[in-house]
């Protein structure tokens, strides 16, 4: 299939958060598809109404309609990628949102559009108990992510087949979202998927990263609870999110990529 278009759902993986900026906004890996996308089809238009923070239903009730309205047919890429800020939080009420994940991809799919859904990585490197839920949690998740989307047909990029994505140097800074080399991994891996030219070294492990000293290591680790632990569990405690106010980077469809230089 040769894209016309695609439409980009989600919270910060696919805002593009912690990668490099260009033109004011985090790159991420959809913007890196759309270049490769563009390439493909001579009227190639892009849309990204993702923001970082949003849970799964805040992703259907403020998405998927303008999506909607914007699909021409299976030419129209959908990237659907929810449920992960869902399933990091205290409260987190597994039937409701695996209910609400998996109505969001059916009403997706039924729009005509190809429609391509993402797992979430269950084994990060981490141990102990947080770890161990973490996986245990994201494990259920996956299965209703592969689940809905043989029901409707949808595509899978699937990061644990994959075991260099669990190497943490792909992190940014704050442990949770990607870096500028994590993205570019990742949009690599879709490009593949998606039949389109891409780095066949995308699989490729990192060299062996360099054994830091106690101190430093510990050093680090205060930096970032104090930078980002404690402001988030400081939003948690307010019922605030990192996406509160914000407005997603592309909400309208426009020609890709953006030549504002």
């Amino acid at each position: 299939m040769i894209y016309k278009r695609f439409i980009a759902l989600g919270d910060s993986y696919t805002e593009g958060l912690c990668d490099e900026k260009k033109h004011g906004q985090y790159r991420g890996w959809a913007d890196r598809v759309a270049d490769v996308l563009a390439k493909a089809h001579p009227d190639f238009t892009y849309a990204n109404l993702a923001i970082r923070g949003k849970l799964v239903q805040q992703v259907i009730d403020e998405q998927i309609a303008p999506a909607l309205d914007q699909v021409t047919g299976p030419e129209t890429l959908i990237s659907f990628h929810a449920g992960a800020n869902d399933v990091i939080r205290p409260g987190y009420k597994v039937e409701l949102v695996l209910a609400q994940y998996a109505d969001a991809v059916r009403r997706l799919a039924a729009s005509g559009a190809t429609i391509m859904v993402f797992t979430v990585l269950e084994r990060t490197g981490n141990t102990g108990r947080s770890a161990k839920m973490w996986e245990e949690r994201f494990s259920a998740f996956n299965k209703n992510v592969r689940a809905v989307a043989i029901e409707v047909g949808a595509i899978v990029a699937d990061a644990n087949e994959e075991p260099a994505f669990s190497d943490r140097r792909f992190l940014a800074f704050d442990r949770l979202h990607l870096n500028a080399m994590g993205h570019d991994r990742v949009a690599q891996a879709v490009l593949e998927i998606l039949d389109l030219p891409f780095d066949a070294g995308w699989r490729e492990p990192l060299p062996p990263a360099k054994l830091e000293p106690k101190f430093l290591r510990a050093l680090v680790t205060t930096i970032w609870f104090i930078t980002f632990a404690l402001p988030w569990m400081w939003r948690r405690a307010r019922g605030k999110s990192s996406g509160d106010g914000r407005s997603c980077k592309y909400p309208i469809a426009i020609g890709w990529p953006l030549n504002l230089d």
